[in-house]
């Protein structure tokens, strides 16, 4: 056997898993379930179905443990997966640390990130149902290229709905979007009442996630023959991804490796709960104890400061309620560059792994973030979207802290996009103009104010 190194562990076409991995079949416990938001009954296939495909709304209560993907979504997956795992040969050498450091690259395709995997999957599932529109909402834009590329493919009309703050930080991905047949709006936005409704209360209001799922879903309920898809935080989304968790699974044994810890920034939890699914699945089983992480923005911080409550995923409350770690939907977070970890909620089914102590979660700074995302594109080519980057600095972290014990752990953590359309970003970063930003406790305490009072459901 040859002594050179092996950087990348790829999988061919036939090795590619051909169905999702549940997590919830594994939880020792299940979430509470999403409620109704009139009546706080919990949501059914039937009233779900009202909001999203019919497809789609079993998959979000469903608790089987493998859903087989569809073959034309399986068709379109091979344009652009499997994706790689690759070993970080060059950052290990520049930290001089003992760690084994590997992640899998989600960013080698148009719209740059992982959400292309539920993007394909949602409007496969809207098509099907005859479904012949769909809105949506977008932060950095990474989810909205992703839906725009899906609904092209199969012949869908798409209206977006961008968080303004990051329209004009990065408005060539609204003309990517519009290459791909969608129209966007900038949110808060005139066409929506809740939009108005903002705008008339702060005209340079820069919007949030909260902001523009609310609009989108609003847009949705009112036009005949339209569904809405939401690019994280549902189950049905963490389902989709956990294509990324099945085939680092395999390509680690590729390796002959395992990993210590498996690292994922978290805005709403779509790519970490994807990443993490297939080693969560070990933990649970007992078969082996990774230590899973989310990386959280300081800015944002729903999980590391926020509360395990009911709450709406958006600030029009038109969305069902669900149980999950918050900051609050009046939470109005600040114009950081890592536009899609801006929401103020977190994936219900990560809020309860980590509420009962499965999963691990860390926050950090914005600067520190990019001190990380510059070190890793000048040692491995590649240069990271600033969500990325959440999940590059805690991995640098923990293969410093390697550094001073002597462990040679080994370390995973999840590239989920690449920053070719985040060069603001990165410009504010070198020219000394980034800010680093944390919210005080009275401004979290705020927002936390404004929750839902549940006793309202309980008459």
């Amino acid at each position: 056997m040859s002594n050179q190194k092996i950087n990348r562990f790829i999988l061919t076409e036939n090795e590619m898993p051909t169905a999702w991995y549940n997590v919830r079949a594994d939880m020792p416990e299940q979430h509470d379930p999403l409620l109704d938001p009139a009546s706080g009954k919990p949501a059914t296939v039937d009233m779900l179905s009202g909001i999203f495909a019919r497809e789609l709304a079993e998959q979000e209560l469903t608790t089987k443990r493998y859903i087989d993907i569809p073959g034309p979504v399986l068709d379109y997956y091979k344009k652009y997966r499997p994706s790689p795992v690759i070993r970080a040969y060059d950052l290990e050498r520049a930290l001089d640390t003992p760690a084994k450091i590997y992640f899998k690259y989600e960013g080698n395709n148009t719209s740059g990130s992982h959400k292309l995997n539920s993007a394909v999957a949602q409007a496969y599932y809207n098509k099907i149902e005859g479904i012949n529109h769909i809105t949506t909402e977008t932060g950095a834009g990474q989810w909205g290229t992703a839906l725009a590329m899906a609904c092209a493919y199969f012949d869908i009309d798409l209206t977006v709905f961008m968080v303004k703050i990051s329209a004009m930080q990065k408005p060539y991905r609204k003309a990517v979007m519009e290459t791909y047949g969608a129209k966007v709006h900038p949110s808060p936005s005139d066409t929506t009442k809740v939009g108005r409704g903002m705008l008339a209360k702060s005209p340079d209001d820069g919007g949030s996630l909260g902001t523009a799922i609310s609009e989108a879903v609003e847009l949705s309920v009112s036009t005949e023959n339209c569904r809405y898809c939401l690019g994280s935080v549902l189950n049905q989304v963490v389902l989709h991804q956990s294509i990324i968790g099945e085939e680092a699974y395999l390509q680690m044994q590729k390796a002959g490796d395992y990993p210590d810890y498996v690292i994922g920034c978290a805005g709403g939890g779509s790519n970490l709960g994807g990443l993490v699914a297939s080693f969560m699945r070990d933990k649970l089983t007992g078969k082996a104890n990774p230590v899973c992480i989310a990386v959280e923005p300081a800015a944002c911080p729903s999980m590391t400061r926020g509360r395990y409550a009911y709450d709406f995923c958006d600030v029009g409350h038109v969305t069902p309620l669900a149980k999950m770690y918050t900051t609050g939907s009046a939470f109005k977070p600040a114009s950081i560059h890592a536009g899609g970890l801006r929401f103020h909620g977190m994936s219900p089914i990560l809020s309860k792994l980590y509420h009962d102590g499965y999963l691990a979660a860390r926050s950090v700074f914005q600067k520190d973030v990019f001190d990380a995302a510059v070190l890793f594109a000048r040692t491995e080519a590649i240069l990271p979207a600033p969500e990325s980057a959440h999940a590059i600095r805690t991995a640098i972290d923990i293969a410093l802290e390697c550094k001073e014990s002597g462990e040679a752990k080994t370390i995973l953590f999840g590239l989920t996009g690449n920053g070719s359309f985040d060069l603001t970003a990165y410009m504010s970063y070198l020219d000394g103009e980034m800010v680093n930003f944390a919210p005080s406790d009275e401004d979290i305490e705020q927002s936390l104010s404004r929750l839902p009072d549940m006793s309202v459901y309980e008459k």
